[in-house]
C-alpha cells in the first residue's frame, strides 16, 4: 500500500489526526505529508479539514473498499464463478473498463469495482453521478454461448437480483421499475447498465453495470435530475458495510448469471411482481422525444417485455423502444 493511500485509509474514520502522527507512521517529513493530502484532495475532489493544533480530517467519514473483506463474504456457491475480483481507487468506467478486457479477451466471471468513476454512465447516455468512497459502482463481465437475443431478459433478472439483496440485507421498501431502476419510496436507489455484444447466434459476452447510492451528499447530488434516495436515509439501510453490500451484491448477481443462460426468466416471474411498483396502474409512456401515450401496465411477459393494455387488447414492447412514468 503507497503512502497516499495509507493516509487515506488512516483519515477514512473521519476523527482529526496530528502532521506529526502521519508524518512519524509513514516516516516521512510533515510537509510530505501536507503534499500527500493536497494530492488526495485534488484527486478524489475530497474535503479535507486542516486546523492548526489538531490536524486533518475528512469532512465525513468514508466506508473505503477492501478487495479482501468483498471476497471473504461473497457466498460460496458463487465463488466458483468469479474468475477475477479487481477494486479500483478511480476509473473512468466500470463498465468500460470491462468492455476492454473483453475485447482482450478476458474469462468470463472477472469482477471490477471502484470507490470512484471519472466517467461513469447510465442508461440513454446519461451521466451517472459517482463521488468517490460513496455508493456502489460494480460491473460483472460474462460470455454466453447464445447469441443477443437470447438474453433479452437479463435486465430483469438482474434488478431482481438487486432487489433481492437489498431486501435480505433488512432494507424496507425497495422496488422496481421496469426495465431494472430499483427505486425505495418512489425515488431512485440504484440503477443497471447493460451492455451485450457479439453474433447474432452466439457466442455473446454481457457486462452488467450496477450502480446503487449508498451515501450522496445534496452537493454531489445536484446534476442528477430525478428524486434520489441513498441507503443512509432509509430504513434498514443506515448500516450496512460498502463491502457487505458489495460482496452481496456479488454473490446474488453472479449466481443469476451464471444461470441465465438455462433458466431464463423462469422461477423469477413471481418475485418480479411482488417488486413491480406499477402493476395494474396507469402509467404514461414515451415512445419517442414527442409521442407520449397513458396505458395500463399488466406486468411482463417470460422474454421480459412489457405488457401494456390499450382498450381490450395487450401489447408487449422492449426496452429499447419505450420508457415509462407513473401517472401523477
Amino acid at each position: 500500500m503507497d503512502k497516499r493511500n495509507t493516509i487515506l485509509r488512516v483519515l477514512a474514520d473521519g476523527k482529526f489526526h496530528s502532521g506529526e502522527e502521519l508524518a512519524a507512521m509513514l516516516d516521512v517529513s510533515r510537509a510530505s505529508v501536507w503534499k500527500h493530502l493536497n494530492i488526495l484532495k485534488d484527486l478524489y475532489s475530497l474535503n479535507i479539514h486542516s486546523v492548526r493544533g489538531r490536524g486533518y480530517r475528512l469532512g465525513n467519514p468514508l466506508d473505503l473498499l477492501d478487495a479482501e473483506q468483498i471476497k471473504a463474504q461473497i457466498h460460496t456457491l458463487a465463488r466458483p464463478h468469479i474468475s477475477r475480483l479487481e477494486v479500483h481507487d478511480q476509473i473512468n468506467s466500470t463498465n468500460s473498463y470491462l468492455m476492454g478486457l473483453a475485447l482482450e479477451g478476458a474469462d468470463s466471471g472477472v469482477v471490477c469495482i471502484a470507490e470512484q468513476q471519472t466517467a461513469g454512465r447510465g442508461r440513454r447516455g446519461r451521466t451517472w453521478v459517482s463521488p468517490f468512497g460513496c455508493n456502489i459502482y460494480l460491473s460483472i463481465l460474462w460470455r454466453y454461448s447464445v447469441g443477443m437475443a437470447d438474453l433479452s431478459g437479463i435486465s430483469i433478472a438482474a434488478g431482481v437480483a438487486v432487489a433481492r439483496t437489498l431486501e435480505n440485507l433488512g432494507v424496507e421498501g425497495v422496488g422496481l421499475k421496469w426495465p431494472n431502476d430499483i427505486l425505495l419510496h418512489d425515488r431512485k436507489l440504484a440503477g443497471l447498465l447493460l451492455e451485450v455484444a457479439g453474433e447474432q447466434n452466439g457466442p455473446s459476452r454481457v457486462v452488467l453495470g450496477v450502480g446503487l447510492n449508498t451515501l450522496l451528499t445534496p452537493q454531489d447530488a445536484e446534476p442528477i435530475d430525478q428524486p434520489w434516495i441513498d441507503l443512509s436515509g432509509s430504513v434498514g439501510g443506515e448500516s450496512i458495510s460498502r463491502n457487505t453490500l458489495s460482496a452481496m451484491l456479488v454473490s446474488e448477481l453472479v449466481t443469476m448469471m451464471s444461470c441465465f443462460e438455462t433458466d431464463r426468466l423462469s422461477g423469477i416471474m413471481e418475485e418480479w411482481s411482488r417488486f413491480d411498483l406499477h402493476y395494474n396502474q396507469e402509467i404514461i409512456i414515451r415512445m419517442n422525444e414527442q409521442k407520449q401515450v397513458v396505458w395500463i401496465h399488466k406486468g411482463i411477459d417470460d422474454s421480459g417485455a412489457l405488457l401494456l393494455q390499450i382498450g381490450d387488447e395487450i401489447k408487449a414492447y422492449h426496452g429499447g423502444e419505450v420508457s415509462l412514468r407513473p401517472v401523477t
